[in-house]
């Protein structure tokens, strides 16, 4: 097992170097062939099964690119994809109106997530896990309730949710919230909301966040009206909404299955160490070459969380020119993703995640509240 002190990081600050033409590159082979698959979907004619099969696979195409869509905003966020912050912030901004999200706001949030990597006190995961003892405190029904709430086979719902739903209302709430706080102070003759920063809802804490949403939308809103022009709103929503949703619950399974497997370090507050949780609380995916394309390598995730500056495009090198310091690191093959899908407890004794399978038969007792998230 490698030590805990400080050698490891600088390993990877080593290749924390963007690139801008291998970015040129990985933004242009991302944007282009997705405009073709539009193209192609709103040209092909539906009238025949053939040609019914080929948009199928067109929408599985998109699906994936989607998923690589997601990634790069991802970079983008850590300004690990351009040298610039301009060039980040400038395709960090296409690539969220692609994937429905307002990139910079997201970014800013997911920050928490690296700054508390394997601390479960604090960031419980998109799936909002809850410790065994509240888990054994739910009745039967309830305990029922959660593990299907977090099923691998709800993930597309969770991706709809994710991208498509919540932003939106994200954005409607905080609409609200500005109307209501401008019109308030303008009874008082304060003119100055802007200037003063007094806006802020939960999930749109200042006015920087809410023009950022709003800007996203707005494009978000005219790309789709401009498709929706060329062919039709009953072709526009299926070819939409369906690559999205299983793009958003890729993501999340993606997510989830790197932090959330048998036996992942999951400490409290005490004794939590960042460097400890990238080695033992974050997971290798060891997926085939196309598919680690298609993710942008994000499978090597423990790398990602030793520096997030590292390019994904140098994911792959780091860890190779490393491999021996990385032999601890739980590598999951795409067979066993189901198995690690399944750990959705925090285990604070052991402090290890773990599955309800894996606890023991679990007494009835009244339901304690959880929520998914």
């Amino acid at each position: 097992m490698a030590p805990a002190g400080d050698s490891l990081p600088p390993l990877a600050d080593r290749f924390a170097t963007p690139c801008n033409r291998m970015a040129v590159w990985q933004c242009l082979s991302t944007v282009i062939p997705i405009a073709a698959i539009w193209f192609a979907i709103a040209t092909i004619p539906l009238d025949s099964l053939r040609n019914v099969l080929v948009a199928v696979g067109l929408a599985g195409l998109l699906t994936l690119f989607l998923v690589r869509v997601f990634v790069l905003m991802h970079d983008c966020g850590h300004d690990s994809l351009f040298r610039s912050r301009l060039g980040n912030r400038a395709m960090g901004f296409v690539f969220g109106v692609l994937a429905g999200m307002p990139q910079m706001v997201w970014a800013r949030h997911h920050q928490y997530h690296h700054q508390t990597n394997g601390n479960w006190a604090r960031y419980r995961g998109p799936l909002n896990i809850t410790t065994v003892a509240q888990y054994r405190a739910m009745s039967p029904a309830a305990q029922r309730r959660y593990r299907m709430l977090r099923s691998i086979w709800l993930a597309p719902l969770a991706g709809f949710f994710y991208l498509i739903l919540s932003p939106r209302i994200t954005w409607l709430q905080a609409t609200v919230a500005l109307a209501l706080c401008s019109v308030s102070r303008f009874g008082k003759g304060d003119l100055s909301l802007a200037q003063r920063g007094s806006f802020g809802t939960p999930r749109c804490r200042s006015i920087g966040d809410y023009r950022h949403m709003l800007w996203n939308n707005l494009a978000l809103l005219s790309v789709a009206a401009g498709l929706i022009l060329c062919m039709g709103l009953g072709r526009f929503l299926p070819f939409y909404l369906l690559p999205l949703s299983l793009a958003g619950g890729g993501a999340i399974v993606l997510f989830s299955i790197q932090h959330n497997f048998e036996g992942s370090s999951a400490s409290g507050d005490e004794g939590w160490d960042r460097q400890r949780a990238a080695l033992d609380g974050t997971s290798f995916l060891i997926l085939p070459r196309w598919l680690n394309w298609f993710t942008a390598n994000i499978a090597y995730h423990h790398v990602h969380h030793l520096c997030a500056r590292v390019p994904n495009y140098r994911l792959a090198s780091c860890h190779d020119q490393h491999a021996a310091q990385f032999r601890q690191v739980r590598r999951i093959s795409l067979a066993q993703v189901p198995r690690h899908a399944r750990c959705i407890l925090w285990d604070q004794e052991s402090r290890s995640i773990v599955s309800p399978q894996g606890i023991g038969a679990v007494p009835n007792a009244p339901a304690a509240g959880t929520r998914y998230g």
